[in-house]
């Protein structure tokens, strides 16, 4: 956008190119509703100051559910005591469902905004966010949507979602970390404040008055993430060129035979059994503390994930500290999967 040079001219091409991947790859009506983010996370807290912060007012209420990422709780926290409004969460059932019944039920008169992930990153689930969008839509209550462990495990169609805002990180759709997308719609991005300034948010500056660019620029203060933006694209591209139908029909497939697997070996629990669900298996084993269990099975040759996975009230609610979490993704066989059991054997020895 800054330079008239062949290179710069190639480059802006390949940047703006990505957004219009972007725009087509989750349904929206516009380039002018894609803004590119770090990730998921700056998308929340933009939309968090930006749009729900100067909405809220003392008694006022933001609505999430139990089974958030940390991205999805702090900025609401954060806006809630700004502005004297209260934080309401929507609980789990001990599958780690969060039950539509129970979101409608926590639906008020003073429910400014709601916020939930489309899937769960912890447990897998999938939440039944198309209901709970037009639940809220019904009483004029606008809704963001938490896809980042979403886009790259099924098709999102956002015109049949319904959400307000829409938000994702590059790396979980196998591109650069760095880089991520708010979709936000048209109208709402132009009733908002800019987040920060300076950059290409700008149209003219004085030392009187600064005029802003148009959208989705106002919101990409500063030198853009132009590379991750372009690799976001080729990302897109190589999953389209799959077939997100495809690679859903074999994660299920995966999850299927990994349940199988780890059911079958004793002292071990799957945490986590909501009746919809993607590929991840997260799981515990008797007297092992899941650190340990990570360890050992990374000497086996075999990457799993351990802890509270950035959703600590999620392992509050379950009674539990952490856990081991196996995160299935389009490139995993079901050789990786008979890998895990033989390396858990591996940890059973070394605790017996």
């Amino acid at each position: 956008h800054r330079g008239v040079h062949t290179l710069s001219q190639r480059a802006t091409t390949a940047y703006e190119g990505a957004r219009e991947k972007v725009r087509a790859f989750i349904g929206a009506d516009s380039t002018q509703e894609i803004v590119f983010v770090r990730g998921t996370t700056e998308a929340i807290n933009l939309v968090a100051q930006c749009f729900v912060a100067p909405r809220l007012e003392a008694g006022d209420e933001v609505l999430i559910t139990g089974l958030e990422h940390h991205s999805n709780i702090v900025p609401w926290q954060m806006v809630c005591q700004m502005r004297g409004a209260r934080l309401v969460v929507v609980p789990i059932n001990e599958r780690g469902e969060v039950e539509f019944d129970a979101f409608r039920e926590r639906l008020s008169s003073r429910t400014r905004f709601a916020a939930f992930s489309q899937v769960s990153n912890a447990l897998g689930t999938i939440l039944p966010v198309q209901e709970m969008v037009r639940e809220a839509k019904a009483r004029g209550i606008p809704t963001l949507v938490d896809g980042a462990q979403a886009v790259a495990h099924f098709p999102v169609d956002l015109p049949t979602l319904g959400c307000d805002f829409y938000a994702f990180s590059g790396h979980k759709l196998y591109g650069p970390s760095g880089v991520g997308v708010l979709y936000a719609r048209r109208a709402l991005l132009e009733q908002m404040p800019p987040y920060q300034g300076g950059g290409d948010m700008i149209r003219s500056v004085t030392f009187e008055h600064t005029e802003y660019n148009d959208l989705p620029y106002r919101f990409e203060a500063g030198t853009p993430n132009i590379e991750g933006a372009i690799g976001l694209g080729a990302a897109i591209d190589y999953v389209s060129s799959w077939g997100l139908p495809f690679l859903a029909q074999h994660e299920e497939a995966m999850l299927e035979l990994g349940t199988e697997l780890l059911s079958a070996l004793p002292g071990v629990r799957i945490i986590g059994q909501a009746a919809k669900k993607i590929g991840v298996l997260s799981f515990v084993m008797e007297g092992v503390h899941p650190h340990d269990i990570g360890t050992i099975m990374d000497f086996e040759g075999v990457a799993i994930r351990t802890g509270h996975h950035c959703a600590q009230p999620v392992m509050d609610a379950l009674g539990l500290p952490s856990t081991a979490r196996i995160s299935l993704g389009m490139y995993n066989s079901a050789d990786d999967l008979r890998a895990a059991p033989a390396a858990l054997r591996k940890v059973s020895e070394v605790f017996r």
